[in-house]
């Protein structure tokens, strides 16, 4: 079982750095599996309902990228790893001339970082981090298959982040929870509900996009009827402020009262997050 990667080129180095961060704020542990051509980040929360899966096209990324799995016929490689550790690592990286990252077996199986950094005395210097990791057994991979997505009630495109995240951020201190509501004609809602009041914020004329699974079942429902789910919106403001990749395209898709599935849209990747929801 091996595997090395390397990036020389600094924006390129930024952007993983983007992505790694944007894994770290939507969860404190997650799988990283490694394929012939492609990493993947990975989140099966049991507990929460909470799934995340970042699909990144390795080559995008990385200069040098090779791997060896642990069979033949099981050319993968699973691990549980810290992003906050691995993000911690990439800071140091920012005016780096080039970042190795290996599996290695020092006190423990790690997943190594060589940091070499510029000197002003025209020598360069490295600096190695150890972040320790947790090789997983092939017994336990189908529980980190990619999801299969239900047949949504509502698929929408969400306005920019930013206006999305001012919005939240003025309705946190109203309610602990925001319902998230949207419609097949272009609407999209937000709402925060307490003992004294009631705020909501409407949005018209959004994208409704098409996707492989477009609910066939729901095809009856009236297409300016809102579907929607609450969610806890500290949790919700957390997800919208990690998203540091500035994503061409976010789409939100809606099982009424079930599901909130957050797709998002990147020239060299995807990330798709179902976010727990509070039961009504």
């Amino acid at each position: 079982m091996r595997f090395r990667a390397k990036i020389f080129d600094v924006g390129t180095i930024e952007q993983f750095t983007r992505v790694v961060g944007t894994i770290a704020k939507l969860t404190q542990l997650c799988v990283l599996r490694i394929t012939s051509d492609r990493m993947y980040f990975i989140l099966n929360d049991k507990v929460s309902k909470g799934h995340l899966w970042c699909d990144l096209q390795a080559l995008n990324l990385f200069s040098e990228f090779s791997m060896e799995g642990i069979a033949e016929d099981a050319n993968e490689i699973y691990m549980e790893v810290n992003p906050d550790d691995l993000l911690r690592a990439l800071k140091t990286a920012q005016t780096a001339k080039s970042v190795k990252i290996k599996l290695t077996k020092k006190f423990s199986p790690c997943l190594s970082l060589d940091v070499e950094l510029p000197s002003r005395t025209g020598h360069s210097r490295t600096i190695t981090h150890d972040i320790p990791v947790i090789v997983m057994p092939r017994r336990q991979w189908e529980e980190y298959s990619e999801p299969t997505l239900p047949d949504f009630d509502a698929t929408i495109c969400m306005p920019p982040l930013k206006v999305i995240r001012t919005v939240a951020e003025r309705m946190k201190n109203l309610g602990s929870y925001l319902e998230l509501s949207a419609n097949q004609s272009g609407e999209m809602r937000l709402r925060v509900e307490s003992e004294q009041v009631t705020v909501s914020t409407h949005f018209r004329n959004l994208e409704n996009p098409d996707l492989d699974n477009a609910d066939s079942q729901n095809s009856q429902r009236d297409p300016t009827d809102l579907v929607g789910a609450r969610v806890d919106i500290r949790k919700f403001i957390h997800f919208l402020s990690g998203q540091q990749l500035n994503p061409a395209k976010i789409i939100c898709s809606i099982v009424d009262n079930r599901v909130m599935h957050f797709f998002l849209l990147h020239e060299d990747l995807s990330i798709q997050y179902s976010m727990p929801i509070i039961f009504t």
